[in-house]
């Protein structure tokens, strides 16, 4: 199931366990319906990336697991790979990470010998197959011609790639060590957003979030006492405060949980894409893609 998961809790650090793949004592079953990758960005106390990632299913790795007990960060973006454009390989597995930022990215883009020629010179960022990091390096592109305004440069980017490549879904989660952002776009996949209190709901709980079907699990008691904001795929517990992002809709997480929202794609692609219309492969990762709540 691919399923993208970001978490800020900037400026504190916090330790956040992720099982992907559910926990450990049970990786070996979930990762047969997984099979393509799992990775986790975080970044150090210098703020520079670091991304564990692993092309092949958990039971094959237990490093990736070991890495995500341990790892501390301001910001998280983890993923889970159900195959749609590249060969199983560490440079295809999210997320990606270029200029200090980290990526990963939910959906198909057609078209990827327009898209690398709209990358000129940043072509050089991409080492893998897929259409994900292409579109992440065409988002670095239009951040530095924008003098580092990752808002603008994600506007730029994702509207090109709207008005001028077939898309079936360009989800996707950045961050930065103090940021963290998000965007849905079309409808045709789901992203939620929660804006969590310490302690949630009940005001003292660490985060324990899990999704429906057990794929990806994430663990905090750091976050019992620190305020932090998850964006997942399908709403992971019962939190009344989920709400689904609306299709073009831009999330900005700023340190202290300080959330701006805007709608940069208002119309739909200009060469949109159905499971009708995917290969095989593209057409079943997109239909694990489809979570079990609306």
């Amino acid at each position: 199931m691919c399923r993208l998961l970001g978490l800020s809790s900037a400026p504190e650090r916090t330790r956040a366990t992720f099982w992907l793949l559910d926990a450990p004592d049970s990786l070996d079953e979930q990762s047969h319906r997984n099979p393509d990758g799992a990775g986790l960005g975080v970044f150090d106390p210098d703020g520079r990336p670091e991304v564990f990632r692993q092309p092949i299913a958990a039971w094959e790795d237990r490093q990736f697991a070991a890495q995500a007990r341990r790892r501390t960060s301001t910001t998280f973006v983890a993923h889970v790979r159900h195959a749609s454009t590249g060969r199983l390989a560490p440079e295809n597995t999210h997320p990606f990470h270029q200029d200090g930022r980290i990526f990963a990215h939910n959906g198909v883009i057609e078209g990827l010998d327009r898209l690398e020629e709209r990358l000129g010179s940043a072509r050089e960022l991409v080492a893998g197959d897929t259409d994900s990091e292409r579109f992440f390096a065409l988002i670095t592109r239009e951040i530095a011609n924008a003098d580092g305004d990752v808002g603008r440069g994600i506007e730029v980017a994702v509207r090109w790639v709207a008005a001028n490549l077939p898309v079936y879904s360009i989800n996707l989660v950045l961050a930065t060590p103090r940021e963290l952002w998000a965007l849905r776009y079309p409808e045709t996949n789901t992203l939620f957003l929660l804006r969590r209190a310490a302690g949630g709901h009940h005001g003292r709980r660490p985060l324990d979030h899990v999704d429906a079907t057990g794929t990806t699990r994430l663990r905090s008691a750091d976050l019992a006492a620190v305020p932090s904001v998850v964006v997942a795929s399908e709403p992971m517990d019962e939190h009344p405060g989920w709400r689904a992002l609306r299709s073009g809709e831009l999330v900005r997480v700023a340190p202290g949980r300080v959330t701006t929202t805007r709608i940069v794609l208002p119309y739909p692609p200009a060469l949109p894409l159905t499971l009708a219309d995917l290969k095989p492969d593209a057409a079943a990762s997109q239909r694990a893609c489809q979570p079990s709540v609306a």
